[in-house]
This record gives C-alpha cells, sequence and structure tokens, in this order.
C-alpha cells in the first residue's frame, strides 16, 4: 500500500495528526472513541458505490507502529517530549472494527467502515484508512459502471501506464468483473488473468505491416492482431491472408482483432463483415483507446460489432466525464468522530460536527438492508435489530487482532459483487440520471443528533 518500501506505517499520517496525538498525550484525554468513515455521496453522479479495500485497510492497521527510525526523524520536526515519542514507539491498535465487506454495494452516507480505540489510536488511522477504502472503493465504482455498460463482454483493464497506484486499481476492477489484466505483476500478485495484444510499435519495427502480422503470427500459437497502425481497411484484408497462412502453415490461431482509434462504429462493422466472409466468424473484434463507461454505452447503442474493450486511463484514475457532468478522480471520503466516553459514567457521549452539509451525525451505528434493495436504514447500536433486515456492517477487527475470514479470497469478493449488483434495481444501475436509492436514519439517531447539536450550540 505505501511505498519506498517501507515496513512501517507509522508516518503514513499527516503532521497534525501528530500534534493532535501530542496534544491528547499532554492533556491526557485518550478517552475511548469512535470514529465513522463514510462518503456524503455517492462518485460520478450515479447512484451507489462498491466497496473495496478492506484488505489493504486491515493491513494498515495490524502493522500501524512506528519504527525508531520513525521517531528519531519526529524528534527532528518539533521539541515532542522524548515521552511522548517513547510512547508513540510501544502504540499499537487495540480496538475494534466494523466494516462493509468487500463487494458491497453502498449508498452515501452510510458508514463504510467504523473504528472504535482510544482516541490517540482512532485518530492515527485516519489518513491511512481514507487512502485504503477510499482510493479502492472509487475504482472499483468506476470499473462497476464500465462493466455496466459492456452489457456482459469482456473488459480488460490496461491502466498500469497511468494509474497512480496500478495494483489498487487492478485489484479493484477485478472485484468489479474486469475479466483481466495488461499488469502481469498484479495478475501474479492476485491471480488474476493477464491480458495482451500487439503494440503499434511492433508493427512500426518490421519494413511492411504484412511482415509485422506474419512474424507475429508464427512466433504465438494464439495471437491478436492490431489493425489500425496505417489503415484499417487495408490491414484487416492483411490479416485474413495471414490468419490463413498461420492455420496453414503453423496451426497456429487468430484468436482477435483490435482497434484503437478512429470510426469504432463504422471500422467494426467492416471489419466483422471482412472476417465473417472469409470464413473468420470465431475472430472477435476488440476494442480500446480512451473508452469509459459512456463511449462503450454509445458504441453499443449504435450496435458496433465489438466483442470487448480494453480501458486504460479511465479506470485508472476513475476519471470523470466533461461532456457528461460527471465529477471523477476522488470519492470524498471523511473520517468523523461520533462518539467519545472519557469515563465510564460520562452522560455526554455523542459527538457532533455543525456546519451545514457538513454536519454530522453521531453516535456508534448498524446500517440495515431491507429486501434485496428496498431500503436502507442507518440506526444507533443500542436500538433493537429491524425484523427481516440484514446488517451490513460486520466485526472485521477485535482488540486490535483481524477477526478471522475478515479478508476473503478475490473471488469471493467478485462473487459477492456481482451478486450484489444483479440484485440492484435497474434503475439505480444507470450510468446517467439514476435516482437516489433510499436511505434513511432511525428515529433514535435523529432523536440523538438534535440532543447533541443542542448541547454543541450551547458550548
Amino acid at each position: 500500500m505505501w511505498s519506498r518500501g517501507s515496513s512501517s506505517t507509522g508516518l503514513a499520517v499527516d503532521l497534525y495528526h501528530i500534534d493532535s496525538a501530542y496534544v491528547s498525550w499532554r492533556t491526557m484525554q485518550n478517552g475511548v472513541a469512535t470514529f465513522d468513515l463514510y462518503t456524503r455521496s455517492n462518485p460520478f453522479g450515479g447512484a451507489y458505490q462498491l466497496v473495496a479495500g478492506l484488505e489493504q485497510a486491515l493491513e494498515f492497521v495490524a502493522n500501524f507502529r512506528y519504527t525508531q527510525d520513525d521517531l528519531d526523524y519526529l524528534a527532528t520536526i518539533k521539541p515532542y517530549d522524548p515521552d511522548f515519542l517513547h510512547d508513540l514507539g510501544r502504540l499499537r491498535f487495540t480496538g475494534d472494527m466494523l466494516a462493509m465487506a468487500e463487494g458491497t454495494i453502498a449508498f452515501a452516507p452510510e458508514p463504510l467502515l467504523q473504528v472504535t480505540a482510544p482516541f490517540r489510536e482512532a485518530l492515527l488511522l485516519e489518513a491511512g484508512l481514507l487512502h485504503a477504502i477510499g482510493r479502492a472503493t472509487l475504482i472499483a465504482t468506476k470499473a462497476s459502471r464500465v462493466v455496466h455498460a459492456a452489457r456482459g463482454r469482456p473488459i480488460a483493464e490496461f491502466s498500469l501506464r497511468r494509474a497512480a497506484e496500478p495494483f489498487v486499481v487492478a485489484r479493484s476492477a477485478a472485484i468489479a468483473g474486469c475479466q483481466s489484466t495488461s499488469f502481469l505483476e498484479a495478475a501474479r500478485a492476485y491471480g488474476l488473468r493477464g491480458t495482451a495484444t500487439i503494440p503499434h510499435a511492433l508493427i512500426q519495427a518490421f519494413p511492411t505491416e504484412e511482415a509485422a502480422f506474419r512474424a507475429v503470427a508464427a512466433t504465438l500459437n494464439q495471437y491478436t492482431l492490431l489493425l489500425d497502425t496505417y489503415e484499417v481497411r487495408r490491414s484487416v484484408k492483411t490479416a485474413v491472408a495471414v490468419a490463413r497462412e498461420a492455420r496453414t502453415e503453423w496451426g497456429h490461431t487468430l484468436l482477435a482483432v483490435r482497434l484503437d482509434s478512429g470510426d469504432l462504429t463504422g471500422n467494426s462493422h467492416y471489419v466483422r463483415q471482412v472476417l465473417d466472409e472469409a470464413g473468420l466468424p470465431e475472430v472477435q473484434i476488440l476494442a480500446s483507446g480512451d473508452m469509459d463507461e459512456f463511449t462503450i454505452d454509445l458504441l453499443l447503442r449504435q450496435q458496433a460489432p465489438i466483442d470487448g474493450f480494453g480501458v486504460g486511463t479511465s479506470i485508472g484514475v476513475a476519471a470523470g466525464s466533461i461532456e457528461h457532468g460527471i465529477e471523477g478522480g476522488a470519492l470524498g471520503a471523511v473520517y468523523k468522530l461520533v462518539w467519545y466516553v472519557e469515563r465510564p459514567d460520562s452522560n455526554n457521549s455523542a459527538r457532533i460536527k455543525l456546519a451545514r452539509a457538513k454536519s454530522t451525525w453521531p453516535g456508534r451505528k448498524q446500517v440495515y438492508r431491507f429486501g434485496p434493495f428496498a431500503e436502507d436504514l442507518i440506526q444507533g447500536e443500542h436500538e433493537p435489530a429491524p425484523a427481516g433486515a440484514v446488517p451490513l456492517l460486520q466485526p472485521m477487527m477485535r482488540d486490535g487482532a483481524i477477526v478471522p475470514g475478515a479478508i476473503r479470497p478475490i473471488p469471493e469478493i467478485q462473487e459477492l459483487a456481482a451478486a450484489s449488483f444483479a440484485a440492484l434495481p435497474a434503475p439505480y444501475q444507470a450510468i446517467e440520471q439514476a435516482p437516489i436509492y433510499p436511505v434513511r436514519w432511525s428515529d433514535g439517531l435523529i432523536a440523538m443528533r438534535q440532543t447533541a447539536s443542542e448541547v454543541a450550540w450551547q458550548g
């Protein structure tokens, strides 16, 4: 998750976390705190978000610590009390974590994750948890939209050269249903299927396109040819001739041809016609080049005979769309204090932030889902569980240890994600103009919020 080969995660914080922890230490303000991690809106103007990143989050928390090198570095920044730095060196997470399982369909503003621990422990985790859950959930949601737009056609994730965090992208895209990745190290790490075609550079390295195609066909038992280095309509005829020769001479098979630019609808129709007339109906047509959910949707609405798509930048950077007025690039997740108990006899434990659109909801919570997506209810942990509803926040860490089964294999996560999305009513799946899914607050939380607001206003 963190770069530069460091095994330490203690410096995966903002400086103000260290300063705040120092104030907490100096004033002995270290009661039991609960923080909610949630989003205020769903990304890409859609109705939902696909939860991902929990494995990275759990590993981050379980390994959170300060090495002596970390402490020596902190001592150079500010004149922190040496006893404070000594205490940081002994700090380990001892609290509890509830979270939605990876592959769950969630909706703003539901808590995706909840941490309860001594204040300093919980506070220092903020940036790392937001990074782990926020980035992966954003990428998984984007990839889910792309997969949905493809209407069952396979999506290959091509984002290594664009993604800031290619491992996170490959894993999150796989969770969302992308069938393969071009990034071999991620394919090996996560047990994913690697995918490949050929680049324009290989075609250009040969004296003619025909020579390049023949070299590929002679070398690889099963191969894909890229048609638009020069001129598509000429290239497909060359590809057909080479494919026939390769099948006869070497028993090698042309699996697909790829289009990467130009009039993809018109060219794909022409290529399909040539392939079919040549007796190659099994050869697929793949498309790539600045693909996103909107371009894929448009191509298929235009009935382009494309069998699969390679998608890179839009998934890798979770891009929005200026043309469609969709913002991308960040999930906007937040991590807010909602409960604080300094002493067992404290009666004022609810915590609230009052800031108009950014006001928070106090209290330890659970999220319940009715039916296969009838509505969701957010209620306080003190309220009885509603009949017929499924709790979505599950124990992931207890007393500082990861709960057995909290980290699940990617195939299981993929299965949950696919089943969850299939059960989601079609209007909420839409890539544009999706309605708002009904999420309501319990009467108990509404009353708690009102009381906490009054207390906060009184100072």
